[in-house]
């Protein structure tokens, strides 16, 4: 199954209101979840903060103690950052359902989330790259060379299937996982060891103040060069032949793009590790309250990953606790379900095609 709704038409079949009329009230309902989600993030955990004294305390108002030093020092952090990653996932997992025409693309299921995991622990455990750029660098080359890859492979023969794009993404999983592992069983060092670990099933826990401009800034460009570009992103979902006549010159395009987003996602990944299964299930959802259309899509796709990542580590904080799933723990619980019905739904439509 390909993407092909036209730009502009209703996905939803019941609601017949166009898609850019429903776009104020999806940017208005979900800034309003993503707030009262990081309220939620804020207040709740091993320590229950009031909300009140949260409010008082992230305007400043509330003198110092140890309700503060919680909520700004340790919580609030985590929280940008959770909706930072979220958002970037999301937008990131849009583009690509759009670049390569099918539902089941995903920064995770691609083998991108993986190569950015793999390309930042080989620069950690190698210490190699300088400063603090050292490690985004690596999981862009890891991103970058694991989508090419994937891409390459899928493409094998002439013509792209939902079949072969999974299978293809699986298969670069498995190496860049065992990869991971051998660095993982040969590392010298312990801190290492953690370090891995936390890559590999992603998390934000590590969040502290210092670590958000970066990620802030890749999620801020991208999402504007992205938005920019909505109007040929639309083009691709007629088809190459159509895209082309319509005067979009696809190969160039895709490789611009696919930079663009590996670059997003290797950022992405340097901060909370491989967290997957947001980029697959968010622009479905925001497509079904807005359309096709890129121009609403994105800033839709945004919000809704952004308080979706923001809900499931509140979650992952609070269901088991005093003890902590990781995130990527969580949203690969949820989302895999979902990917085996989209994979049950796209093959099934192939089959009838």
């Amino acid at each position: 199954m390909l993407l092909k709704s036209p730009p502009g038409k209703p996905t939803s079949g019941g609601d017949r209101t166009p898609p850019r009329a429903r776009l104020p009230l999806a940017l208005a309902a979900l800034t309003a979840v993503l707030a009262a989600a990081m309220l939620g993030g804020l207040a709740l955990g091993a320590v229950r903060v009031p909300a009140d004294e949260v409010l008082r305390i992230v305007t400043g108002e509330a003198p110092p103690g140890p309700f503060t030093t919680i909520v700004r020092d340790v919580r609030l952090p985590r929280v940008l950052l959770g909706a930072i990653v979220g958002a970037g996932l999301a937008v990131v997992g849009t583009v690509l359902q759009a670049l390569v025409r099918n539902p089941l693309a995903d920064p995770f299921l691609l083998g991108i989330s993986s190569g950015a995991s793999t390309g930042a622990v080989l620069v950690l455990v190698l210490g190699v790259g300088a400063g603090a750029l050292g490690m985004p660098a690596g999981a862009f080359v890891g991103s970058l060379g694991a989508l090419l890859v994937v891409w390459a492979m899928a493409r094998r023969g002439g013509s792209m299937t939902t079949g072969r794009l999974v299978l293809a993404g699986v298969a670069v999983q498995y190496i860049l996982s065992a990869v991971t592992s051998l660095v993982l069983v040969t590392a010298a060092r312990a801190e290492h060891m953690r370090e891995i670990l936390f890559w590999t099933l992603g998390g934000l826990g590590q969040a502290r103040w210092d670590s958000l401009p970066l990620p802030a800034a890749a999620l801020l460009a991208g999402l504007t060069v992205l938005v920019l570009l909505a109007r040929p992103l639309d083009l691709l979902l007629v088809g190459e032949e159509g895209a082309t006549v319509l005067g979009l010159h696809t190969g160039r395009f895709r490789t611009g793009v696919f930079v663009l987003a590996s670059l997003v996602t290797a950022v992405l990944v340097t901060v909370s590790g491989a967290i997957g299964f947001v980029g697959l299930m968010v622009p479905h959802a925001a497509r079904m309250a807005v359309g096709a259309g890129h121009r609403a899509l994105l800033p839709v796709a945004a919000l809704a990953g952004a308080a979706f990542l923001v809900l499931a580590d509140l979650a992952a904080r609070t269901v088991a606790a005093p003890q902590e799933i990781p995130v990527g723990v969580l949203t690969a619980l949820t989302g895999g379900p979902f990917f085996l019905w989209l994979l049950r739904r796209t093959t099934k439509a192939e089959g009838t095609a």
